[in-house]
């Protein structure tokens, strides 16, 4: 498949999140909501260390990071349910402050690789009969962004969050097109 790749459902989200907390799978539940709650790239996603998301010992309502691709700083929020699946990712997994969240289990890689975080989006994917082939990494980056959208209309708030220089990037991204224009625009009165 080509193109962009859709973002999620909300019913589709929390199938996935149900399946992972009752396989058991803190590891990528953890994954799941942090991918969903900071709208980063897949690339600065498996990068993140402990220290990014947690100081003094907790975890934090918010992060910053510097984007891989971009050079330029964004913020993220850090949901009480991605806290919380975060913290007992961390202690499962012994990680202390310097290491990263996500470490690989392959000894020549300190941390997840790109590609090993897609194949866990596709199984997630699968495990809750939805074709993997429509979806992928950059499906949970668009998912909140989408959710929010749809919410707020406000592409402003979405560029910020996602960290984009140009609005026409962020329409483009959407996939918002001249429909949702008019929607917007018959709903306001003058």
């Amino acid at each position: 498949m080509v193109g962009q790749k859709a973002p999620l459902k909300l019913k589709e989200i929390w199938a996935i999140r149900t399946w992972l907390q009752l396989a058991e799978r803190t590891r990528d539940l953890a994954l799941f909501n942090l991918a969903i709650d900071s709208k980063l790239r897949g690339c600065d996603l498996v990068k993140l260390k402990v220290s990014d998301v947690a100081q003094g010992g907790r975890i934090g309502h918010r992060a910053i990071i510097l984007q891989q691709k971009t050079q330029r700083p964004v913020q993220f929020e850090i949901t009480e349910q991605t806290r919380i699946t975060l913290t007992a990712w961390i202690d499962r997994a012994h990680l202390t402050f310097g290491q990263f969240l996500f470490p690989s289990r392959v000894t020549t890689s300190e941390h997840l690789s790109t590609r090993q975080y897609a194949r866990i989006v596709e199984s997630r994917v699968d495990s809750v009969g939805q074709d993997s082939v429509a979806y992928g990494t950059h499906t949970m980056r668009r998912t909140k962004a989408t959710l929010i959208y749809q919410r707020t209309k406000n592409l402003r708030v979405v560029q910020l969050l996602l960290g984009h220089t140009k609005l026409g990037s962020t329409v483009r991204y959407l996939g918002i097109e001249v429909d949702d224009a008019l929607e917007i625009a018959e709903q306001t009165e003058v």
